[in-house]
């Protein structure tokens, strides 16, 4: 009988004894008032009861000898402390490539605060749930480049994609949309991988409109080397807030219609053996994500070993202890009165 995650009894029904505590507590007490001698006398209730250790003694050797009883019963269920430790090996595992679009549509607030930054927080939790497998970014815009190529260290992934700013990232790569580049770049880093499931997972919110490798020739790559690709249009469906940009660094917000390429990002998807998604608001980007975490399942072997404490030689111990207590008090202190 497991009770809590590290403590279990091996014998429980040795416990079903205690039933009968109340039984001999009861027992004692009729024993204990017809031990005593019946004395009539005129006025006894005037007489002060002298108590002496001795009768205290005599008092204590019932509830000790019921203390061992709870001592044994306890002793012979083998409680024992349980100490687990888990060893997981990945027999077969899924290497990840997020390809991120941050053009400067990603400032649209048609999510909260606004795209980049709500797409930034569903991944980090993406990528937290899934401890086992390899991740890579890949960022794009008007052009493409890795910012962390595949690895296990999930905490530079994150600090990585905590640290995207597009008002950094705007002096430093071309603007526009470039889908193909940063569907190329993705499948550069992800192709030698030899995980049994490749997978890119491209995010955009606008129509590849640059670049120097074509959507198709993107494609084409990622069919030749095995690796599926789920694609997310982000945008809210009608009109949306999105930013323009000032030289002297002022945005300002005008509402505009929100254009994605879904018919290239649905063909993209269907013919790598991924899937197309439309992310309108924060609530369904999450649900996104949470849908291709469990499409895209890595398999585990879990090895848990199990390590224990007997704790019933310390009840048997104080057991015999009390059991000697006892005997002391019989043979030595209370002799003949006992």
């Amino acid at each position: 009988m497991r009770i809590g995650e590290n403590f279990e009894i091996l014998h429980p029904q040795w416990l079903w004894l205690l039933i009968l505590m109340p039984v001999i507590v009861f027992w004692m007490w009729k024993v204990n008032r017809s031990d005593k001698p019946v004395l009539i006398y005129p006025f006894a209730h005037f007489l002060k009861k002298k108590r002496t250790y001795k009768n205290l003694l005599k008092t204590s050797i019932p509830w000790l000898m019921l203390a061992v009883f709870v001592l044994l019963v306890v002793a012979m269920s083998r409680p024992r402390s349980v100490d687990v430790s888990t060893h997981t090996k990945r027999i077969y595992g899924v290497d990840i490539v997020l390809a991120v679009d941050v053009s400067g549509s990603m400032l649209a607030k048609d999510f909260k605060p606004n795209r980049l930054e709500a797409l930034k927080r569903t991944a980090i939790e993406f990528i937290k749930k899934r401890p086992n497998d390899r991740f890579g970014l890949v960022l794009y815009a008007g052009e493409a480049f890795t910012r962390v190529p595949l690895t296990s260290d999930h905490h530079i992934l994150i600090k990585a994609i905590k640290e995207i700013d597009y008002f950094k990232l705007f002096k430093q790569i071309e603007q526009g949309t470039a889908i193909g580049m940063g569907l190329a770049t993705a499948v550069n880093r992800i192709k030698d991988s030899q995980a049994k499931s490749k997978v890119i997972i491209l995010m955009t919110d606008g129509v590849n409109n640059t670049g120097a490798i074509d959507p198709q020739t993107a494609l084409e790559l990622a069919k030749q080397f095995g690796i599926k690709v789920y694609t997310i249009g982000i945008g809210t469906n009608g009109i949306a807030p999105f930013p323009i940009l000032y030289e002297n660094g002022r945005i300002e917000y005008v509402n505009q219609r929100v254009e994605i390429d879904e018919k290239l990002l649905k063909k993209i998807a269907r013919e790598t053996g991924g899937k197309y998604y439309r992310a309108s608001d924060n609530k369904k980007l999450k649900e996104i994500y949470d849908e291709i975490d469990k499409l895209e399942k890595s398999k585990l072997e879990v090895t848990k070993y199990y390590q224990y404490k007997e704790l019933f030689r310390p009840l048997l111990w104080s057991a015999v202890i009390l059991l000697f207590i006892v005997w002391i008090l019989r043979q030595m202190i209370l002799k003949g009165i006992v």
